[in-house]
């Protein structure tokens, strides 16, 4: 077995019987490093100590972690000019916090015989949002509905 002790030093190839005097005689844990290598390597340590950072670093690296979600907001292409504005706001609120954002204009009745009317609505969101987002899905009609998916720009980018 290759020998690594308390301080990371290398002490070189070893018996078991040893390590296992060398680790009791600090009153330390003998650990098992890397057992895939020829010789295996295994390391004096305090094993409680050991799993204590680890859970602590691997708790870090959690609260680091976001999971974007996509909140969407429903337009209709009637929709007023103080709506809009509204809706706008909340479009770059849930941006702001690292969402994407997901606006879905509805037709109803005779309104889906002219889409370009929500497309042109679109284009306007798009153009509004260009300093907080970019576009991830072009706009696309799915029968009585065109969608449109934004992500928030990246931190470097603003």
């Amino acid at each position: 077995m290759r020998l690594i002790d308390k301080e990371g030093e290398q002490v070189g190839v070893v018996p078991r019987s040893q390590a296992l005097a060398a680790a009791r005689a600090e009153g330390l844990d003998l650990v098992l490093i890397a057992p895939q290598s020829q010789p295996p390597v295994v390391k004096i340590l305090d094993y409680s100590k050991h799993l204590f950072e680890q859970k602590k670093a691997w708790s870090a690296n959690r609260k680091k972690q976001r999971n974007t979600q996509v909140k969407e907001i429903r337009f209709r292409a009637t929709t007023d000019e103080s709506d809009y504005a509204i809706k706008l706001k909340r479009i770059i609120g849930f941006l702001e916090d690292g969402d994407k954002a997901k606006v879905s204009l509805r037709f109803k009745g005779r309104e889906s015989l002219h889409p370009e009317i929500g497309l042109k609505m679109l284009n306007r969101l798009e153009k509004d949002l260009q300093d907080a987002a970019t576009v991830e899905l072009v706009p696309k009609l799915e029968g009585q509905q065109m969608t449109m998916i934004f992500a928030p720009l990246s931190r470097k980018k603003k």
